[in-house]
């Protein structure tokens, strides 16, 4: 079996399209590389690029997009209704054919070690490849965002990164290397101008705060939009499924008087969890994945 290796970067540039085509060129120039997806959102002020390739050639690439993001974006200028601490936000690797976790482990620690040596951006380690228990979830990894990490990363021990200096990048900021799953980043917006309802919803679907297993959740505002949403990251859609998160939204949403406007994924979804979703939706029995037209012709 080939390696296949899944990397999807988080860069803190949504508004800009001619940077983040510059950071996907570059991610793209290394030939054992292929990019899948890339996407912009102007009111998080995000983007995320989706590319897999071998072990070598993700590192690679990994560390190529690092490089022209810390050329390009300048957090000292930086606004959006996403938590962030870097240009290069967040810099997963996930084991998708011939490679294990711990594969991923390795190579999320080795290119997290070159970023720092030859950036200068310190580097903070999650999930799979974190080195402190307190450090395995993103949210506590990204406590106070940039401007908060930038008062305490020198003065307070526990948030010292695990490589590279004490100090933030004069414009770069800090970066979160790590190996996960595969995870499925999924909006669903509401037809109310109130953030407060997003916010009221994503507490009590979140796991942290006792609701849905393996469900991470915030309320935005889209005051484009004249709408909100609320913003999930399903860190494992098989303990929760997308139904599940939709229905509970959906009734919550009711009792607050709004209607949800429409849903989004970010990024690429495993055909499974639309699968599992589709089959729970529609109640049907005894239905499996071989079941699907597409799926016989491409064996």
């Amino acid at each position: 079996m080939a390696e296949i290796v899944e990397c999807v970067p988080n860069f803190s540039e949504g508004r800009r399209k001619d940077v983040v085509d510059a950071v996907a060129k570059a991610i793209g120039s290394v030939p054992e590389v292929r990019v899948l997806d890339q996407e912009m959102d102007a009111n998080h002020n995000r983007s995320v690029i989706t590319f897999v390739g071998d072990r070598t050639g993700v590192a690679e690439a990994a560390f190529r997009g690092a490089q022209k993001a810390v050329e390009l974006i300048d957090m000292n200028r930086h606004r959006g209704e996403h938590p962030r601490v870097g240009a290069l936000d967040v810099l997963p690797f996930v084991p998708i054919a011939g490679v294990t976790m711990d594969d991923c482990v390795a190579i999320a620690r080795s290119v997290g070690e070159r970023i720092a040596d030859e950036l200068q951006v310190p580097v903070y380690l999650y999930e799979a490849a974190a080195t402190r228990p307190d450090r395995r979830a993103l949210p506590d990894v990204r406590r106070g965002e940039y401007e908060g990490l930038r008062a305490e990363i020198a003065t307070k021990p526990d948030r010292a990164p695990d490589f590279g200096p004490p100090a933030l990048h004069p414009t770069a900021g800090a970066c979160i290397v790590g190996a996960r799953p595969v995870l499925i980043a999924w909006n669903v917006n509401l037809r109310t101008t109130d953030v407060g309802v997003a916010k009221r919803i994503a507490k009590s679907i979140r796991e942290s705060d006792g609701g849905l297993p393996a469900v991470r959740a915030k309320g935005f505002e889209l005051a484009d939009r004249g709408l909100v949403q609320v913003s999930m990251n399903m860190v494992d859609y098989r303990k929760t499924s997308l139904v599940q998160a939709f229905e509970a939204i959906r009734s919550l949403a009711a009792k607050e008087g709004v209607e949800i406007a429409e849903g989004e994924i970010i990024g690429l979804v495993p055909l499974d969890a639309l699968v599992d979703g589709a089959t729970q939706y529609f109640k049907l029995v005894r239905f499996h994945r071989e079941q699907i037209l597409e799926t016989r012709l491409w064996e």
